[in-house]
């Protein structure tokens, strides 16, 4: 309820989710809800922290500060990553996104590190925490605040597809976690004189280290070049061969340079005796078409194939025979002979698991093996074959 007067509040045209104004609008707001919410939580934690002398709900105070920190530099590099593209960036500055999700990772390790060695210092020299009913309540509020702030960042994370907030909603949903320990071991801290606090302390430090790794690997994984998403794959391949005269895709690459910011260029297969001019109308449609509809910039590379040579048509029957013997090989394209007086040189690609190919050894082998296989099949046969890795 309280998430749906928000958006309705502050999002101006909240249902045109596809804009990415609006979207922009909806990470604002998400972000701004963040800082509030654990400026607030931050406060309350560290003043009973400090109130009861427990480390444990310190550390945790100390968490929520870094959350508040998060969403602060979050919404710094979304602006920067929004700067148009100039001479010195062509693509934009998308991956300032990332940078700034980096920072974040960092900053959270730092505090879980602190931490770890404040615990471990509670409890070699433990002190008692005194527990009172009040700070208790507040703790149980934080709770709850917490709880409600992770679901939050999730129905909008889901609304507009944003990674980062769905992240932020499982990062406050350990934070729920880590705070309940805390709340047990102020609540143990009434009927025990025992030196839990410490241990707890140590325990959410951990928590926090982890959630500081996850973050680092999550902002990297996209700065070093990771696999594109699979449904954004299929939509380009689907989309690309709806049109007419089209008859093969192969060769897909992706670059990411930011959210909602990304780079393709594909091979279209063609027959060879269609006119020029027709051809390019329609690959300069595709184009258009397909980079409006996705929101990418999609680059189409056309590749003729001379798809009505009886000869050709022969020797490719007689060539797919022999790879279908190759669980290894996904698919094949670009298969096109020539002929000498003695040699007919045979010359196509194959897309092969990059995981069960992962050596030049391997590669060169199947290569080989492949070469001999076809040349069994006319000794004039003569295969120029290129790998392509399958990820």
């Amino acid at each position: 309820m309280i998430g749906e007067f928000l958006v309705k509040k502050f999002v101006v045209n909240h249902e045109n989710i596809g804009e990415e104004k609006t979207r922009n609008a909806y990470v604002y707001l998400a972000s701004i809800v963040g800082i509030l919410c654990n400026l607030l939580l931050s406060i309350i934690k560290i003043s009973v922290g400090f109130i009861s002398k427990s480390v444990s709900i310190t550390a945790d105070g100390f968490n929520n500060l870094s959350d508040m920190a998060s969403s602060v530099i979050t919404m710094v590099g979304i602006k920067l990553a929004n700067r148009p593209a100039d001479k010195e960036h062509p693509f934009g500055h998308g991956r300032m996104e990332y940078l700034s999700g980096l920072i974040v990772a960092f900053m959270v390790m730092f505090v879980g590190a602190q931490f770890v060695k404040t615990s471990f210092e509670r409890i070699l020299n433990p002190e008692p925490v005194t527990f009172e009913i009040i700070p208790f309540i507040l703790l149980l509020i934080s709770l709850l605040i917490k709880l409600w702030l992770s679901r939050f960042n999730k129905q909008i994370g889901v609304k507009i597809n944003s990674s980062a907030l769905k992240a932020a909603s499982v990062d406050a949903l350990g934070d729920v976690f880590t705070s309940s320990c805390v709340l047990i071991s102020f609540l143990a801290a009434k009927f025990t004189t025992l030196p839990i606090d410490g241990y707890v302390g140590l325990i959410v430090s951990v928590a926090i280290l982890y959630a500081g790794y996850s973050l680092v690997k999550d902002t990297i994984s996209p700065l070093l070049g990771e696999a594109p998403d699979e449904e954004l794959v299929r939509e380009i391949k689907q989309g690309v061969l709806s049109y007419d005269n089209i008859i093969g895709v192969h060769d897909l690459i992706i670059h990411n340079y930011g959210v909602g910011k990304c780079m393709a260029s594909i091979h279209a297969e063609i027959p060879s005796n269609i006119d020029l001019v027709t051809i390019h109308d329609i690959i300069d449609t595709a184009e258009r078409e397909i980079s409006q509809n996705l929101n990418i910039y999609l680059v189409i590379h056309m590749d003729p194939m001379c798809v009505y040579d009886d000869k050709i048509k022969k020797v490719k029957g007689e060539v797919q025979k022999v790879l279908l013997n190759y669980k290894v090989i996904k698919s094949t394209h670009d298969f096109r002979i020539t002929e000498g007086k003695d040699h007919v040189n045979i010359i196509f690609d194959i897309e092969v698991d990059a995981h069960e190919v992962n050596t030049p050894k391997k590669e060169e082998e199947l290569k080989n093996k492949l070469q001999m296989d076809i040349k069994n099949l006319n000794p004039l046969y003569n295969s120029i074959i290129t790998v392509d890795k399958y990820f």
